[in-house]
């Protein structure tokens, strides 16, 4: 784990820095203080002496009295010309007992006078607003001030200088300005208490705190390594890190106490067994985790694995509501269907169809050109017929709900899972009314859904927390079939769900095996079959009519892809039709350098074009970009593909903040620059990215310096992303090193074992 440190800032001297009053403000957000000013610079190391800048930054309401030493760098703005981003900040304020009397009886501190005032500082002293600050029950020994006065005192010295005091205290510990912003809106006036008393509570509370940032907080203001709260927050990490990063559902107990002793010791301390197995009581006690046997949940994923078990199970039992037909009604459906589709069902897909009707619950799985899509639309329009149902949406209404459910992890699988079936299909996340944030879902056993049959793709990619959301949320006269393949990469988050229901053997499964007769000219398919198998083709390397692979080193990838996507271009693709997938980020031949390669090659700077800068990323108009998180109130989730089709600078809008329009399949949406975390570019996306969605062309490199993530089903993942043309590159060595590794170790998951058991019961 990289270590971090964080380093009680005492001088910043050397940084650039300007002191300087306020002219006015021209803007301010008042939800995340993000703030543009001008300001007379009266001193500064840089060639602004006397000069008027605009200043840009994460800044509380800004006091023309008193002059701020800003600290940060210069930028040039497109279209606003030279400002100076700040990065912290300090004020200046009275240093003498006058200043500080004349300060607290000004108008800013309605119904304190110049009595009061006096009052205050010869019994506190100079230091007397950061007392104040730090505990206001300090007010309680000026005799004068009653228990009301003290707190409209307390609150109106909060509020003037309570955000500054907070904020420069964090930018000593080497806290930015908007992380530092983040502490303040999570504690307010409590946060300086909240930092002496337990810096580890930042963990939970403030989104992008993690151990080693709080850990190294801790250090500074004086924690001993073997205080309680640091054991009890290296423990909670190093569970959560294993649900979220290895896809755990739990950790073994041995396993858990071994990496808290690894994380909480050093040269100069040892962290025991007893110190860990204590602090695991508590935290059992505490119900910050579940013990069962020698297994350690966090509560959520104990409570999914069990709540998924429940659902299902139930849904198992309960076949009363299933309508049964004579088997020549089946055929009679099935044979209307295929006159319909002009498609004739091999006798294993006849009996797919027949299985999904008849049952509560199915599994439906097979590998690419095996037909599950062509079952898919079997299934419908077989049920629609069997039970005299319209597929004609226009023909219900909000009293007669739309009987058949067509839902998918992502909006990419969805629209594809839409257009194979002509019917509408939505995300999982859309379906269950997903609120964001804490909101959570607006439908569970409470609210269900409503609906007669539920078809699921992509089911690899569904994590236990939303299988659960999604089969608690179900009512119980509805028919469920999962449609996933089990070789593809696992879900991002924990569990292995397909898989484990798979291996149960208490769901009726067809897993569907034949290639048919159009996917066997593909040799995309027939390669994918090989590499499901652990086999490597002998003519990896000849050229097909559908596939090409060219040998490079690493150097030499980001090359070949230039030279491939321009060929591209010249035949009329575009880049929404090209995929790069590459499975790391850095590197010379990772996501980040070829996104970059790529936007030069697929949408080059052009005169007058706009673009806007954030982070290290440049941003143009006709970027292709991709969601990176779920944003329910747009209707855009994570892994969509948009297009960047504006860009207005702050001067151009009543918000007054650079924003950029991205267009998702039509839906406009709306970007400030502090929400462009949410976004990346797109021309190159990692496997896990791309998963449920489907190019024209896809281009894959694969070398030995990805050897971390050479593993089979994130390479097969990858080439059955292409639906026209695959393009490898790279080492032969590297492909057969992938092929040969078996998928990632196996998870840490009960829901197998307490399927089997609940079914027996």
């Amino acid at each position: 784990m990289e270590e971090v440190k964080i380093m009680v800032v005492e001088n910043q001297n050397d940084s650039p820095f300007i002191k300087g009053e306020l002219v006015n403000v021209i803007y301010m957000n008042e939800e995340n203080f993000y703030t543009v000013a001008r300001v007379k610079v009266l001193n500064t190391n840089l060639e602004l002496l006397d000069k008027v800048i605009a200043i840009v930054g994460t800044l509380p309401k800004l006091d023309e009295d008193h002059p701020y030493t800003f600290y940060g760098k210069i930028l040039e703005h497109p279209k606003f010309g030279q400002q100076f981003q700040v990065s912290s900040f300090e004020k200046e304020m009275p240093k003498t007992s006058e200043g500080i009397i004349r300060y607290l009886s000004s108008d800013r501190f309605k119904g304190i006078g110049r009595k009061t005032a006096e009052a205050i500082v010869e019994r506190l002293g100079e230091q007397a607003i950061s007392k104040i600050i730090e505990n206001k029950d300090i007010l309680k020994e000026i005799p004068s001030l009653k228990d009301e006065k003290i707190q409209i005192i307390y609150e109106q010295v909060i509020e003037n200088q309570g955000i500054e005091q907070v904020l420069i205290e964090l930018y000593k510990y080497g806290f930015g300005p908007q992380m530092a912003m983040k502490i303040f809106q999570a504690y307010k006036e409590e946060t300086l208490q909240v930092l002496k008393n337990n810096p580890y509570q930042l963990i939970y509370d403030v989104e992008g705190i993690g151990f080693a940032r709080a850990d190294a907080l801790g250090q500074a203001i004086g924690f001993t390594k073997g205080q309680p709260e640091r054991i009890h927050a290296g423990c909670l990490h190093i569970v959560q890190e294993m649900s979220l990063q290895e896809g755990h559902v739990y950790v073994i107990r041995d396993s858990l106490i071994r990496e808290a002793i690894s994380l909480l010791s050093d040269n100069n301390y040892n962290l025991s067994v007893e110190d860990v197995e204590k602090q695991l009581v508590f935290l059992e006690e505490e119900g910050q985790l579940i013990v069962e046997g020698e297994n350690v949940y966090l509560p959520s994923l104990f409570f999914a694995e069990k709540g998924l078990v429940t659902s299902i199970s139930n849904l198992l039992s309960n076949n009363q509501h299933i309508e049964e037909f004579p088997e020549a009604e089946f055929l009679k459906a099935i044979g209307e269907t295929e006159e319909e589709l002009k498609i004739e069902y091999a006798p294993s897909q006849k009996e797919a169809i027949k299985t999904a009707l008849q049952s509560g619950m199915m599994i439906l799985t097979g590998g690419p050109g095996t037909g599950k899509t062509t079952v898919i639309k079997g299934i419908v329009e077989s049920y629609a017929k069997l039970h005299g149902l319209s597929l004609n949406k226009r023909d219900y209404g909000k009293n007669n709900p739309f009987p058949i459910i067509l839902v998918a992890p992502t909006g990419r699988a969805a629209k594809r899972m839409s257009e194979a079936t002509g019917l509408p299909a939505e995300t999982i996340h859309r379906l269950l009314g997903w609120k964001g944030g804490h909101s959570g879902f607006e439908k569970d056993e409470d609210n269900p859904i409503e609906g007669k049959l539920l078809i699921v793709d992509e089911v690899s990619m569904v994590d236990i927390w939303l299988a659960n959301q999604l089969f608690k949320s179900l009512p119980s006269s509805i028919q469920v079939i999962l449609v996933g393949d089990e070789d593809q990469l696992p879900s991002v988050g924990p569990g292995q769900v397909l898989s484990e229901l798979l291996h149960s053997n208490v769901i009726p499964t067809v897993n569907l095996i034949d290639i048919y007769r159009q996917a066997k000219e593909s040799s995309i398919i027939q390669l994918a079959h090989k590499m499901k198998e652990g086999q490597l083709p002998g003519d990896i390397t000849d050229a097909k009519s559908d596939r090409r692979f060219f040998a490079c080193s690493q150097d030499q990838v980001i090359s070949v892809i230039e030279q491939v996507c321009q060929n591209a271009m010249k035949k009329g693709y575009s880049a929404r039709e090209i995929q790069v997938l590459a499975p790391m980020y850095r590197g010379n031949a990772g996501i980040e350098a070829l996104n970059i390669k790529l936007q030069s090659i697929f949408n080059p700077k052009k005169e007058r074009q706009r673009e806007i800068v954030f982070g290290e990323v440049t941003y143009r108009v006709g970027d292709v970009v991709l969601q990176l998180v779920n944003n329910s109130e747009e209707n855009v989730f994570n892994g969509d593909r948009g297009e960047i089709v504006a860009i207005m600078f702050a001067k151009e809008n009543v918000e007054k903040q650079d924003q950029i329009v991205i267009s998702f399949e039509g839906i406009e949406v709306v970007y400030t620059k502090q929400d462009l975390n949410q976004i990346t570019l797109a021309y190159c996306c990692s496997v896990h990215k791309s998963q449920g969605s489907e190019f024209p062309i896809v281009i894959m490199p694969i070398v030995k310096g990805y050897h971390r993530m050479l593993r089979r089903n994130l390479v097969y993942t990858g080439i059955t992303r292409a639906k026209e043309f695959l393009i490898l590159c790279g080492e032969v060595k590297a492909f057969q090193t992938a092929i040969q590794q078996q998928n990632e170790m196996q998870r840490n998951t009960k829901l197998r074992e307490k399927l089997i058991e609940q079914c027996r019961l």
